[in-house]
């Protein structure tokens, strides 16, 4: 995988799938029962490493990444996550006004996030030492999108859109203070074992392309900036439903990009791809269809991408999340297929 991230050639394209501990195995769904509660297995470094495990030990995929949430920030400033059957992430505190923002501590990542510290480690100790140990975190833009919306959203976190609008200047207090808290989060897994970032900007396709620079990018460079000047590490950078704006993510100076499955993967190559690598973008919902409608669009994919020349890198995976409802023998498909088309250069 760090040839792919690298552009450098490879036998064959490298995967991992988001999400891919998660719902859809019943080990996974065992192993929570075990911990009690989805953030009681977040919090708990023996079970989130059993579960980042179970995936790399069922399909051989090429990367293992930290199960944890990307609400684990917010949690430790205070605003208390949990979780709602069919609602998503919740929080019991609210910002709610400008003293709220003015408030927010720069927390000791080491001691407020000390179990994700300790997952990595256990991960890392436990995972073959050829495969690469993603850590990751959310973007400051997606981190305020829930922090100034209570949680999830049914109206594209429209409450902090008005704070955007309204209160611009206090918006970039919170993703200030947010960008400080994640370069010490992403450095706390460094240390601790992981070998690439991800970056999760899974709210930045919200924003037109002025504001996504300045409410988002501008942070994400930051962070980038930080943490290669600090350490010999990948980073990965997914802006969901910014495919319009690939060139402005390219200019972050990020290893690769991931691309969602609205964007085609060939024109992102075109425009992108030797600036950087990219990582997608099959959607998700294809593997809750047949196998023969997997295989079709997995060699779809890589005949699109085209011929991958020196140069030109691409690790495979979803353009978003694996579905909970996918048949775990769909996956197996999927892992075989890549394997198979990928070495089949067009």
């Amino acid at each position: 995988m760090h040839r792919a991230l690298s552009r450098q050639p490879v036998q064959r394209v490298p995967m991992w799938l988001m999400r891919q501990a998660g719902r859809y195995l019943p080990e996974y769904n065992a192993t929570r029962k075990k911990a009690g509660s989805f953030l009681d297995l977040c919090k708990n470094p023996e079970l989130a490493c059993e579960v980042t495990l179970q995936p790399i030990e069922r399909f051989n995929l090429d990367a293992a990444i930290l199960f944890s949430d990307i609400l684990t920030i917010p949690d430790a400033l205070g605003l208390e996550l949990y979780f709602v059957e069919g609602e998503g992430p919740k929080f019991r505190k609210e910002i709610k006004s400008e003293s709220d923002i003015e408030a927010i501590p720069l927390i000791d990542v080491t001691e407020k996030l000390d179990y994700v510290a300790a997952a990595v480690k256990t991960i890392r100790q436990s995972l073959n030492t050829d495969i690469p140990l993603i850590g990751f975190s959310g973007s400051p833009w997606t981190l305020a999108c829930y922090s100034l919306s209570g949680g999830s959203s049914r109206d594209d976190f429209l409450r902090a859109r008005k704070w955007l609008y309204s209160r611009p200047e206090m918006f970039k207090l919170l993703l200030d203070k947010l960008t400080i808290i994640v370069c010490d989060y992403c450095e706390m897994q460094i240390s601790s074992g992981a070998n690439v970032i991800m970056l999760f900007d899974s709210w930045g396709g919200l924003l037109p392309g002025h504001n996504l620079s300045d409410f988002s990018l501008k942070y994400l460079r930051r962070i980038i900036r930080h943490l290669k000047t600090a350490h010999d590490i990948k980073i990965i950078t997914f802006v969901k439903g910014a495919g319009q704006h690939l060139n402005l993510i390219a200019d972050l100076n990020c290893d690769a990009i991931g691309i969602d499955w609205m964007t085609s993967l060939r024109s992102a190559k075109d425009e992108i791809g030797h600036r950087c690598a990219l990582q997608g973008n099959l959607d998700p919902a294809v593997l809750l269809g047949t196998q023969t409608h997997i295989e079709a669009e997995v060699k779809k994919l890589f005949s699109l991408f085209g011929n991958r020349a020196k140069g030109i890198g691409h690790i495979f995976n979803l353009g978003h999340g694996i579905s909970q409802f996918t048949p775990p023998d769909n996956v197996s498909h999927l892992v075989e297929m890549v394997k198979k088309y990928s070495q089949q250069d067009s």
